[in-house]
């Protein structure tokens, strides 16, 4: 069942999406070479509880952190241990959610350890980006779920770059992950027609390789089953009379 949002549920769900926009800033400035997953692990839980939310993944059917830190093949659900210590040229994924008054907000970012150490690990982060912001430019009333996903799985595929089938993006708002799903492919013109009211996670994860996938013995962390590198971008939408707005940007 699909929820439209009123103004004042939008207003909680982008105050919560700003909260995930700042932590995501504030973990980019910790990643170098050297530094532990888990410590930006800490410095997230730490800035959350200071803006008064709770970490929404954290305990999220099961899942132990605050963040999701995903590294290189690792695609989405990586845990942020200390061991996990990143290194020049490392591709980062930090996924983050945040209940704030009753209401969630969801983003992530791929970021570069220090500098890229190859043309195509550039690539796919910069497709990956721009795939999102073209999905984000198709999500007008009147318009299809498809057409979010088509947009995305053309411009990875002309890229030259596999976009994750068995993840996919979501609503948000009362629930982490509300209905409807928001897959990364699809046909033009079909799927849900959207509507204003509707919040939406859009993420796309992107393989360099082949887009299957498997989890690893931890029961959590997707990887990419080639062992290719992986990107994952995410924004918190609304979709209002005039358009689609991110709400989870500073």
């Amino acid at each position: 069942m699909i929820r439209l949002k009123s103004r004042e549920e939008i207003s909680k769900i982008e105050f919560a999406a700003k909260i995930v926009a700042e932590v995501l800033e504030i973990v980019g400035e910790h990643i170098t070479s050297g530094v532990a997953a888990y410590d930006l692990e800490k410095i997230a839980t730490e800035y959350i509880l200071k803006r008064n939310a709770i970490p929404a993944f954290k305990g999220y059917n099961g899942y132990p952190y605050a963040l999701c830190v995903s590294v290189n093949s690792e695609i989405i659900h990586g845990f942020p241990l200390k061991e996990k210590i990143l290194e020049k040229g490392d591709l980062v994924s930090v996924d983050c959610g945040v209940l704030k008054d009753g209401y969630f907000g969801d983003a992530a970012k791929t970021f570069v350890v220090d500098a890229y150490t190859s043309d195509e690990d550039k690539k796919l982060v910069e497709a990956t980006k721009e795939s999102l912001k073209f999905a984000i430019e198709v999500a007008y009333p009147g318009n299809h779920i498809g057409d979010i996903g088509y947009t995305v799985q053309n411009f990875i595929e002309t890229a030259g770059f596999s976009v994750i089938r068995d993840y996919v993006g979501h609503g948000v708002g009362k629930m982490l992950h509300e209905d409807p799903q928001v897959p990364n492919y699809g046909v033009k013109g079909t799927g849900l027609i959207l509507r204003p009211g509707m919040t939406l996670a859009i993420e796309p994860m992107v393989s360099q390789g082949s887009y299957e996938t498997m989890v690893l013995p931890d029961g959590w962390t997707v990887v990419t089953k080639d062992g290719t590198k992986a990107a994952h971008f995410e924004h918190t939408i609304v979709i209002e009379e005039k358009g689609p707005r991110v709400l989870s940007r500073l």
